[in-house]
Order: structure tokens, then sequence, then C-alpha cells
């Protein structure tokens, strides 16, 4: 099953999402061009990418850790494959998240979601030494998001068939979570064979922050839209101080 769109109408054009989009792409032409340039690409990742090794030494050692890499780890992808899946599901998804947040809390809710499911896999292998890269935890946090905020929402989903697609509308709830058992099923399956499980454990941290995070960040937004509706000149508020002759 494909996504190719949603049900669901947007109120604003969703800049914060194809800013994201923008940078994805730009800094992998620029990992193509450092590897076009025969420069290490693993250093340029274990550099900017999140090591926990790194983290949990320096903690163990009483040193300040970069925290650098939490955020620009988010953005850096290690193919085509991971980079087109990624943005092909932030597309779809992070667009409608966007126009119920906001693009300033919706900014700091894919940082942050992101952030989340980089500590859940420094808490769950401290010492590993593989760079996690890519925004694979930010969009999982985008789909927990979605699933509380647009329940009843429906994916238009396209199924490939022997001679043809068709196209049908199923439930985003039951799509993501689909999507969710999947995550388990595959983490089953490589622990199996004794596999690295490095992605699975932090995409569902995402997922679990997203859920949290998601209706947390509507609240702080209507209370700040509140704030702001108070004290403009026209406020019923203000008028009637105004009027009363109190300050």
């Amino acid at each position: 099953m494909i996504p190719i769109g949603s049900t669901i109408p947007l109120q604003r054009t969703p800049w914060v999402t194809f800013v994201v989009i923008a940078v994805c792409i730009g800094l992998f032409g620029f990992e193509l061009y450092q590897q076009y340039a025969g420069r290490d690409l693993a250093a340029f990742f274990v550099h900017y990418g999140w090591v926990p090794a790194q983290f949990s030494e320096a903690v163990v050692q009483g040193r300040l850790p970069r925290l650098l890499p939490l955020l620009s780890s988010i953005f850096l992808h290690g193919s085509w494959t991971h980079l087109i899946g990624n943005l092909f599901f932030l597309y779809i998804f992070g667009r409608h998240v966007e126009d119920r947040l906001g693009p300033s809390c919706y900014g700091l809710f894919f940082c942050f979601g992101g952030i989340a499911a980089m500590l859940v896999q420094t808490y769950v292998a401290p010492f590993s030494t593989v760079p996690m890269i890519g925004a694979s935890g930010a969009i999982a946090a985008v789909a927990g998001a979605h699933c509380v905020l647009y329940p009843t929402a429906r994916i238009l989903t396209c199924i490939p068939l022997p001679f043809f697609f068709r196209v049908v509308r199923v439930p985003a709830v039951g799509y993501l979570l689909v999507w969710l058992v999947l995550l388990f099923v595959s983490e089953w399956y490589l622990a199996a064979r004794n596999e690295q499980l490095m992605t699975w454990r932090a995409h569902l941290g995402g997922f679990v922050a997203g859920v949290i995070l998601g209706p947390l960040s509507v609240a702080i937004r209507r209370r700040r839209t509140r704030k702001k509706r108070m004290w403009r000149p026209d406020s019923p508020l203000i008028v009637e101080n105004s009027r009363s002759g109190r300050p």
C-alpha cells in the first residue's frame, strides 16, 4: 500500500514541511559531493550523526557531550531510498500536522520528536558506535501526532494489482497502526537473526513522543492565541476597561 494523499483539506501552505524537505535534499546533495570528491563519508556521519557511545562516554567521564549531532543527524540520510521514503511520508502526513500546530510549533515539534527518538535509542544501546542518521524518528513523531489529531482522517492509498492500480480510502489511524505493528515484527525478525536493532526502537520512541507532544503543542498554541487576542487593542476586555476608565 502506497499513501498518495489525504482527504483532509489544508488551511495554509505547509512552509516548514517544504523547508525540511529542501534541507534534507540539499544535505544529501552535499553528501554525494563529498563522496564524489573522494572524502570519507563515514567520518562525516560519525561527526554529524548521533553516536550513542560518544554521548555515553562523555557523560561517564564527566565531560560536556556534543549535542549538535542530536539535531544535525535528523537531516542526514544514507541512501536515495532512505531519503525518498522519509520525505514521501513526511509530505503526506507532515503537512496536516503543521496545519494544526502552526509553523513555529510544528518546527519545534519536529526537532523534539527526532531528538526523542535518538535519546530512546541511546538508552537502549548506550555504547553503540553506529551513527544514527535520518528523519525517520521525527517522522514517526509526526505519524503519532497525526493519529491523535486526526483520528477520523482517511488516507488515499494506491494498491498495486497485477495489471492496474486501485486507489482506496484507508483510515489514517489504521494505516499508521499497521505501520507500527510492522516495526515490532521487523524488530522481532532482526532479534531472531542477532542483527542490529538500531532504528526500530528509535522509531517507536518517536511515535510515542508524537502521541504526547502533538496534543500538548496544540494546547500551547491555543493558549498563546488566546493571550494575543486578549491583549489586542480591539479586544473586548481592553475596550471594556477603557470605557470604564480602568487601566
